[in-house]
């Protein structure tokens, strides 16, 4: 049996994400514990041209739901990039969830080899929908993810592969 595009898109961004939200509840939990302000962890980085914390899951969660809206043939939703405290990033989390689950296979089922462009400044990229997701996306998504967990991990939050990898379900 083949995987398609929703499967390999939707299901696998929701519970990335999930994990996400778990181990950004034990950085918290942390936080509080150690006495740390959590600024200190929120706009941490690995190196100084590398972004912090906030804006590595921003970046995550700006990649999935821009997947899943172009794959889908629906609007972007836009979510300001304004989260200050690990409360404000779980509702970004949440609302991306949301969003997420608001797509459907019908919608992205297919999408394999719809165009895909993405205007940057200067630049121009454009992909079919498949070489979107899995050339693109996913390795940027993954990318920013483990980040988010180095960066955690480096400044003494206990977590291990499997925080990042989450349970089977």
């Amino acid at each position: 049996m083949s995987l398609s595009m929703y499967q390999a898109s939707i299901p696998v961004f929701t519970r990335m994400l999930g994990n996400l939200s778990a181990i950004l509840d034990k950085a918290a939990a942390f936080a509080e514990a150690k006495k740390i302000d959590p600024q200190v962890l929120l706009n941490a980085r690995l190196a100084p041209d590398m972004f912090p914390l906030v804006r590595q899951v921003q970046i995550a969660t700006d990649s999935v739901k821009g997947c899943a809206a172009r794959l889908a043939g629906v609007d972007v939703p836009s979510f300001p990039d304004t989260e200050s405290s690990f409360a404000q990033l779980q509702e970004r989390l949440q609302k991306t969830q949301a969003f997420l689950n608001s797509c459907s296979a019908a919608q992205i089922d297919g999408s394999e080899a719809k165009n895909i462009v993405l205007s940057f400044p200067g630049q121009e990229l454009k992909f079919s929908g498949q070489d979107y997701l899995v050339n693109f996306v996913l390795p940027n998504f993954y990318f920013h993810l483990t980040t988010a967990y180095a960066i955690l991990r480096h400044n003494g939050l206990e977590v291990g592969k499997m925080d990042f990898l989450g349970r089977a379900a």
